[in-house]
């Protein structure tokens, strides 16, 4: 009996699976997937990407982290020299024996004193050591002044926006790719590549301000003025300079002949005619009263 029922049962189980293949095998085939609606047109809308950056607390709060602070160094220094030209030479061959350049040189006269005024720059790090030799090389410092400017935080803002635009060109560029295998419509494709030159000008300006705050940062830049010594002048007692007192003189004594003949051209173009216009019929009446008592006495 149990035998029958076992064998039963697996014939039951064999039929059951041989029916769930058949209805498997007969389904009817899936219906065909729908025809894609057509693209719509494709606005292109700037994706502001967020970067994560570490960040390090600093005396302003916490700023992003880039290694070290970013600081562009300037000095102003006026120096004492005895020789200005010769101080131009020092100057400079301190600029380029520190590894930098001179920016610009400019040099007059002033009462007779040859003076200059010439910009150079030097490696961040040796800022000091050229700030230094121009004192040493000097009679005496007249000023001296040196100023900083921290740029990490502005640097920082560069960096993180030029990673966003730069992950935004990344996604127009994919986006130009799909419009041109599925649109294939010239506007849609002229929209986003006018969308891609957008950014890409903007990458263009971070990049060179980045440019230039390393620059400026790799780079101490310092004004230098040369003033010539109290040794270099001429002697002068008490303040006393004839040439300049000759001078002085000869100016006041051409003012004095252009005075005079001023007076003179005025007299002659100005007042000669008024007076004869006045003098000449006084005199007529005067030489007819003078005839008419000549008559009335010989009468």
């Amino acid at each position: 009996m149990v035998e029958n029922r076992t064998l039963a049962k697996a014939t039951a189980l064999v039929a059951i699976a041989l029916m769930l293949i058949v209805a498997v095998r007969c389904r009817p085939a899936a219906p065909p997937a729908p025809t894609p609606a057509p693209v719509p047109e494709v606005v292109v809308v700037e994706k502001a990407v967020e970067v994560e950056a570490p960040y390090a607390p600093s005396e302003a709060g916490w700023l992003p982290y880039v290694g070290e602070r970013m600081i562009v160094w300037t000095g102003n220094v006026s120096l004492i020299v005895k020789d200005v030209e010769k101080g131009l030479e020092e100057a400079e061959s301190i600029a380029k024996g520190l590894g930098g350049y001179v920016v610009s040189s400019n040099a007059w006269y002033q009462e007779d004193q040859l003076r200059a005024s010439l910009t150079i720059r030097v490696p961040a790090d040796s800022f000091d050591a050229a700030m230094e030799r121009l004192g040493a090389m000097a009679v005496r410092v007249e000023s001296r002044s040196v100023s900083t400017e921290d740029v990490t935080e502005e640097y920082t803002d560069l960096d993180s926006r030029l990673r966003n635009l730069e992950a935004t060109e990344k996604e127009l560029l994919e986006l130009l790719t799909e419009v041109r295998e599925k649109t294939r419509k010239a506007e849609d494709v002229l929209a986003v590549h006018r969308e891609l030159m957008n950014i890409r000008g903007q990458i263009e300006q971070v990049k060179g301000r980045m440019q230039y705050l390393e620059k400026m940062t790799a780079m101490a830049t310092i004004n230098i003025e040369l003033i010539p010594s109290a040794l270099a002048k001429p002697l002068i007692v008490a303040g006393w300079q004839p040439a300049g007192t000759l001078a002085s003189a000869l100016r006041a004594l051409i003012k004095a002949f252009q005075l005079i003949v001023d007076l003179a051209i005025w007299a002659v173009i100005f007042l000669l005619p008024i007076l004869l216009f006045f003098l000449i019929p006084l005199a007529l009446i005067w030489l007819a009263w003078r005839q008419w008592r000549r008559r009335r006495a010989a009468g």
